[in-house]
């Protein structure tokens, strides 16, 4: 011990040279560990999160809107009905919610697709000798969001591909990307009150098309299809085996003299998963109580189907059970009075947005047949200082204090929407508010060329 003791004070600085060399020893370790730390805690958000986009979220929020402080603001662009409190849900309604908490029976946890009696009050309000259903054939979901997001998961997988409506729905989009799964838009045609143009729909068919979303009555477009162009719809092609299957999204408000006809209760074969919702029939978006209806008469989704859903909604307990214990009264007491004057205010301000939009230069309104959604036409041609829907919409904000969704949000562009649930004298001032933005950045084609010329 004593031989190396003296070894180290051989040289004088190498007691120094020592110290040096643990003190590198232990600066690499020290570096090894930050750079081990940093491997370490390298967190990536999933590819899941990274495809998960909201087309009217992303568009919005990259809008420059900033209202003119002299008028107040009049948000068309909002599709929730009880934004403004004129249109309240009946007291039907409430009470039956209300009755629902004071019972105490609903405070627990429910079985994932929802209580048996409620499954069966629901099978029973929908059911009819057409298209007949049971409980086992209703799974409720947390809104009719939910209800989309388990029919689509369902029925594909990544690499798969489902026919979606243009101008559609945004979240179809947005579900089905997160998942890998392509998405294919049918063109809609408004010199047909958006009927869907039957040829391009068969044309984008291949080998991997797994599911048609129908949207009827449709968001954004307030269409109502007919019997006929329906029973057109389940003949083709995308409605014929093998795979393919329909999926259809239900909004359950069509204005008097229009015919709402279930595809379910027209199709003889073709498997069909009916999504719906109390959101905007009951005017009570923010109770998320929805419903899947399985329509399948030649069982050709068979059991795998059908476990496959009561599996997906196993992955959150989605409807509140305190709706679900007052959905019992309010499918069977909500007095058909509601229903009527509530279409009928919808269709009223309807016709006034049209009649006025329809004698403003530049607008092609297309009136709808139910929902609670209209859709303008803007020949932007007309517009000049405008390249595209979205910076006519952004200066119609900053000019006029009166916000439309630009339908570049559903991928229609050169359109907006109108949602028409505002006070009447609120949709009476939005539409002389564009009246004068047209008036003002209107030009003719002879103007257009007299100011190049000069």
């Amino acid at each position: 011990m004593a031989n190396q003791s003296y070894e180290v004070k051989i040289n004088g600085s190498g007691i120094h040279e020592m110290n040096a060399l643990i003190g590198a020893v232990k600066g690499i370790v020290c570096l090894a560990k930050q750079k081990s730390c940093r491997q370490r805690w390298n967190i990536r958000p999933s590819e899941m999160s990274i495809n998960t986009l909201n087309p009217i979220r992303a568009i919005v929020d990259g809008m420059k809107l900033t209202p003119n402080p002299e008028k107040p603001m009049i948000a068309l662009s909002i599709g929730d009905p009880t934004v403004f409190g004129n249109l309240p849900t009946d007291d039907k309604v409430l009470q039956a919610m209300k009755d629902a908490i004071d019972s105490n029976k609903y405070n627990g946890y429910a079985p994932s697709v929802g209580y048996q009696k409620s499954r069966e009050v629901v099978a029973n309000f929908y059911s009819c000798p057409e298209a007949p259903l049971e409980a086992e054939d209703v799974l409720l979901t947390s809104g009719c969001s939910q209800a989309i997001d388990l029919a689509i998961t369902v029925l594909c997988n990544p690499g798969d591909n489902i026919l979606v409506p243009c101008p559609g729905f945004s979240l179809y989009k947005t579900l089905a990307v997160s998942l890998g799964i392509q998405v294919k838009l049918y063109t809609l045609l408004p010199e047909k009150s958006w009927e869907i143009d039957l040829q391009h729909m068969e044309s984008l068919i291949d080998d991997r098309t797994t599911c048609l979303i129908v949207n009827n009555p449709s968001n954004p477009c307030g269409s109502v299809y007919s019997k006929e162009h329906l029973q057109n719809i389940l003949s083709g092609e995308p409605c014929s085996p093998p795979g393919h299957s329909c999926v259809l999204y239900l909004h359950d408000q069509v204005f008097p003299g229009c015919t709402y006809q279930s595809m379910a209760s027209l199709s003889s074969d073709v498997p069909i998963l009916a999504c719906g919702g109390l959101a905007k029939r009951w005017l009570v978006p923010g109770w998320r109580l929805g419903w899947i209806l399985i329509h399948d008469k030649n069982q050709i989704f068979g059991k795998e189907i059908r476990q496959g859903l009561v599996k997906l909604s196993q992955r959150i307990l989605g409807a509140c059970t305190i709706v679900q214990g007052a959905i019992e009264s309010i499918l069977n007491d909500t007095p058909q009075e509601f229903y009527h004057r509530t279409i009928s205010f919808l269709e009223s301000n309807s016709e006034i947005c049209y009649s006025e939009l329809s004698t403003v230069p530049g607008l092609t309104p297309v009136m709808p047949s139910g929902a609670m959604y209209l859709m303008v036409g803007i020949a932007m041609e007309h517009f000049p200082e405008f390249q595209n829907d979205v910076q006519f919409t952004e200066r119609l904000v900053t000019e006029q204090s009166v916000f439309c969704l630009p339908a570049t949000a559903f991928e229609y562009p050169n359109y907006f929407r109108i949602v028409v649930t505002v006070p009447e004298e609120m949709m009476v001032e939005a539409c002389t508010r564009i009246r004068e933005f047209c008036q003002r950045h209107y030009r003719t084609c002879s103007q257009d060329s007299n100011e190049l010329d000069q």
